[in-house]
């Protein structure tokens, strides 16, 4: 009886190391997949004209202005870039992220965008600008709800590649065509609120 015991316990005592053990290995597995590509390397020190990091971002640039884009700087920059990218969104939507600016293979020897970049879906540059979530390519400034101020990410990924996207390409799209080829990446961020 005794002895019948202490095997129960014994298997009881296997059972639950080999629960654990899995479940380790499985938490393992899960932290070693490869980083999100938001996790790039940041050293890009991104800014404008316009704005200053942390600051409210001028009416003139919003949907409520002349809805025209920040001039953007950037420096810092790796080598090996071939091209770069730019994201601009809103986290803070009510619907979820707001996508308001996707811009890609802008020239690897760029160090800035000017103010008022057209909103073609190529531009003369080779530039190309995706689908933002107005539907539309091209700049769309903040427009958010009446309330507290949003926040608006200005990103800019450096890259070791051009890539083969279609202007009808959404930042979904754009965020999977990066994986694997960002050497660094930078921010700036701008508040809003509606007026």
């Amino acid at each position: 009886m005794v002895m019948r015991q202490r095997m129960r316990r014994q298997r009881s005592g296997q059972l639950i190391a080999v629960v654990l053990t899995t479940a380790c290995l499985l938490l393992i597995g899960c932290t070693t997949q490869e980083p999100d590509m938001q996790e790039a390397r940041m050293g890009i020190t991104v800014t404008s004209t316009a704005f200053t990091a942390g600051k409210p971002i001028p009416v003139k640039y919003t949907g409520q202005g002349e809805d025209i884009s920040p001039g953007l700087a950037w420096r810092d920059i790796p080598e090996g870039v071939v091209s770069f990218a730019l994201v601009c969104d809103d986290p803070d939507a009510p619907r979820g992220t707001w996508v308001h600016w996707t811009i890609w293979n802008i020239p690897g020897t760029a160090t800035a965008l000017p103010e008022g970049v057209p909103a073609d879906a190529r531009l003369s540059d080779g530039s190309i600008q995706g689908i933002t979530s107005a539907g539309t390519p091209g700049y769309h400034g903040p427009m958010p709800p009446p309330g507290n101020s949003h926040h608006y990410y200005f990103r800019v990924y450096a890259l070791d590649t051009t890539l083969a996207l279609d202007p009808s390409a959404t930042r979904a799209q754009l965020d999977t065509a990066m994986k694997g080829h960002i050497l660094a990446q930078g921010q700036l961020m701008g508040l809003y609120q509606r007026q």
